[in-house]
């Protein structure tokens, strides 16, 4: 089988998702160089010439996969439609319950990042910039009119915190709560964050 010859930026970009792929099956401490140049079929040299060392790699790839998930959330919000329907369909997707990959690598992610500084900062930025983008749009919905919430920053957290806590639960201690359950909770937590009743978050769905 003859191999299509790719541009540095597409080999780069091909390693980084064979990376994500294998720290989900493997997790980031027994994933090895190896186990990347083999889903690929390429060399271990070949890797290392793009990512000097494992830890690099690793942190890369944590950057890639962080962008990626932004791109998706700008996506969102940035649609043309009512603040409040912007925001439920971001907080849905961000939730476990939702369409959003990669809770294992998220939370393989938290806990290296205690010990590695690099992949902190990424935790970290993608962090912040998810909760900047929730506040921005609550704080349109406020001024449109749409909901009341007098501390937009405080509810971005507290949603954030909450979606987290679910995604650890439902990922990491299968059948603690159910799906359908945590995405009641996180349905709740929404309308009582803007003042809104159940009914309105419902009637958004038709």
């Amino acid at each position: 089988m003859v191999r299509v010859r790719l541009s540095v930026a597409e080999r780069r970009e091909e390693l980084l998702r064979a990376a994500i792929e294998q720290i989900e099956a493997r997790g980031v401490a027994a994933v090895r160089i190896a186990d990347v140049a083999a889903a690929l079929g390429v060399s271990n040299a070949l890797v290392l010439y793009h990512f000097s060392t494992k830890e690099k790699l690793v942190a890369d790839a944590f950057a890639y996969a962080a962008e990626g998930d932004l791109a998706l959330l700008r996506k969102l919000v940035g649609r043309r439609t009512t603040a409040l329907r912007r925001l439920r369909s971001a907080v849905r997707w961000y939730a476990p319950t939702g369409q959003a990959k990669g809770w294992r690598l998220w939370i393989e992610g938290w806990a290296v990042s205690l010990r590695e500084p690099a992949l902190r900062e990424v935790a970290r930025d993608l962090d912040r910039e998810w909760k900047a983008a929730l506040a921005e749009v609550i704080a349109e919905g406020v001024a449109a009119g749409e909901f009341r919430c007098p501390d937009p920053a405080g509810t971005a957290l507290r949603l954030t915190a909450l979606l987290d806590g679910l995604a650890v639960q439902l990922t990491s201690y299968a059948g603690t709560v159910s799906r359908a359950r945590a995405q009641e909770w996180v349905d709740e937590a929404l309308a009582r964050e803007l003042g809104l009743g159940p009914e309105t978050l419902s009637a958004q769905e038709r």
